[in-house]
């Protein structure tokens, strides 16, 4: 935290001047303006605590992304999961648009999971093709969230209640669509057809 970082430097500042080290002393003034920036700095971190679900969400899904950039499929399955549970929450607080527009969020969650778990397994197994019938079943469970995502976004009101759950909605369609040629691509690849 970088409250605390300064408030160590601030220590240690203090024990170098005891054991003489000619480090100046930082006095009480010093200290009030410590604890003040210390304090602007606490500004962000509780307006991220406000935002609560919707933050964490959007933190776990750039973790998964992460570990995906990092060839981790394993810890990209674990973070997309928390990821889908997490847009299961946000959906039961919303209403209307919004609320469907997290569950569509959430299958579409669901079958990035499923897909990584594939990769992952697949991985483990040696490489080997065809791949084995655990991998082709998550990819099966893969498209299966997917289509469920697909249905979510279909029934979606139109027109939108806003420009910005408009833009979202699109957003969400575009990745459905990416996200079901790279699972079929991912089939063809593992030869489970």
């Amino acid at each position: 935290m970088p409250c605390s970082m300064h408030l160590n430097n601030w220590m240690d500042s203090i024990k170098s001047t005891k054991q003489g080290r000619g480090c100046r002393f930082v006095g009480a003034g010093h200290f009030s303006v410590i604890l003040a920036f210390c304090s602007l700095l606490a500004v962000p971190l509780l307006y991220a605590q406000v935002m609560g679900d919707e933050a964490e969400l959007a933190r776990l899904r750039a973790k998964a992304e992460d570990a995906m950039a990092n060839d981790d499929p394993d810890s990209a399955a674990m973070n997309t999961g928390r990821a889908a549970l997490m847009a299961a929450q946000v959906a039961k607080k919303q209403e209307g648009f919004k609320r469907e527009l997290y569950t569509a969020t959430e299958s579409l969650l669901r079958s990035q999971e499923h897909t990584y778990r594939a990769m992952a397994l697949f991985r483990r197994a040696g490489n080997l093709l065809p791949a084995s019938s655990g991998v082709c079943g998550s990819l099966a469970l893969a498209q299966n969230s997917l289509a469920h995502a697909g249905t979510f976004i279909a029934e979606l009101p139109a027109p939108a209640p806003s420009q910005q759950l408009a833009d979202e909605a699109k957003q969400l369609k575009e990745a459905t669509d990416n996200w079901q040629t790279m699972i079929e691509s991912i089939i063809v690849d593992y030869q489970c057809r």
